[in-house]
């Protein structure tokens, strides 16, 4: 008997699995019988690229954020302009900033070979700023997978939606809500300003005009980036000043010291509300891990198409016809 209630309990299990496939489940599991080696693959190619790159870390992060922010975590930022297709590649907060692109495509290709036709390129993006985080020495997490790929892009909600360097906190707060996301969410996925770089044509505005900074560091940047428009646009400097390569918690002890090089950086500790979550993140490393896990699965959940919705391209760039 006690086999049999086992084997009916087993039955229901599956019923209940294969409903939450339907409905579009993210799951942790989805490719362990489909592509079980998917993980060690993506972390091969990403491990690869960022010897040869320790920057591309940061950008394959940037890469996952700008891609859920945008009809959700659909990979829809991959898609090229063909024809009259207008893809997102172009849209102010990507043209000539995004990168990880190549690295995507290579790792799809090493997919590929090993599980045709399986793995959406949206997951790919998922696990790539994963690892990414982990191999610069960030928390790592496990990735909920089973996301489909887009058919559709929108330059116009890339240019609406990705909130704006310039913004002020409660745009910014504004912004994430309006992905279903808190404002604790916010300020730990700002938190990953702790790696990468930014141009100076986009931080020019903050080292000249804004207050709440200190002098000595505006000085610094501004040593290569001249108020001029037009002349050292993309020279890039760090968005953390200690660590700019490593995955820590000093991006929000520069923010105590007012040396935050976006202006929406620096909105984070302004005497607003979230100067006392600044506060402890600076001090507390374990905290801001824990919490910037819990917001990238947040935002790794926006809007994902799953079941039957949308489709796994065959090469990222394109819509599969």
């Amino acid at each position: 008997m006690a086999s049999s209630t086992s084997g009916h309990c087993l039955f229901i299990s599956l019923l209940l699995l294969s409903a939450g496939a339907a409905y579009g489940q993210l799951s942790t599991s989805f490719y362990a019988t489909s592509c079980p080696g998917l993980e060690s693959t993506v972390r091969s190619v990403v491990s690869s690229s960022i010897a040869s790159d320790r920057r591309m870390g940061a950008s394959l992060l940037r890469l996952f954020f700008h891609d859920c922010f945008v009809q959700g975590c659909d990979a829809s930022i991959l898609l090229n302009d063909v024809g009259s297709f207008v893809g997102e590649k172009t849209a102010l907060p990507n043209a000539n900033s995004v990168r990880g692109y190549d690295v995507i495509d290579n790792i799809k290709a090493a997919v590929e070979a090993s599980c045709p036709g399986v793995v959406s390129c949206a997951d790919i993006v998922a696990l790539a700023a994963r690892d990414g985080t982990v191999l610069l020495g960030g928390p790592t997490w496990n990735v909920s997978l089973g996301r489909r790929d887009s058919t559709t892009a929108s330059k116009d909600q890339a240019n609406s939606d990705l909130p704006s360097p310039a913004a002020g906190l409660s745009a910014l707060i504004t912004a994430f809500a309006n992905k279903g996301l808190s404002a604790q969410d916010m300020t730990a996925l700002s938190g990953a300003h702790t790696i990468g770089f930014t141009q100076c044509q986009v931080y020019r505005s903050r080292i000249y005009n804004d207050n709440n900074i200190n002098q000595q560091f505006a000085k610094l940047r501004q040593s290569n980036c001249p108020a001029t428009q037009g002349v050292n646009d993309t020279v890039v400097a760090p968005l953390d000043l200690q660590t700019e390569l490593t995955f820590d918690n000093a991006y929000y002890g520069d923010l105590l010291k007012n040396k935050g090089l976006l202006h929406s950086d620096q909105e984070l500790y302004n005497g607003g509300s979230q100067d006392a979550l600044v506060k402890k993140y600076s001090s507390n490393s374990a905290a801001f891990f824990a919490d910037f896990v819990t917001a990238m699965i947040n935002m790794g959940n926006i809007s994902p198409l799953t079941g039957t919705a949308g489709q796994i391209r065959a090469n990222c760039a394109v819509v599969n016809y």
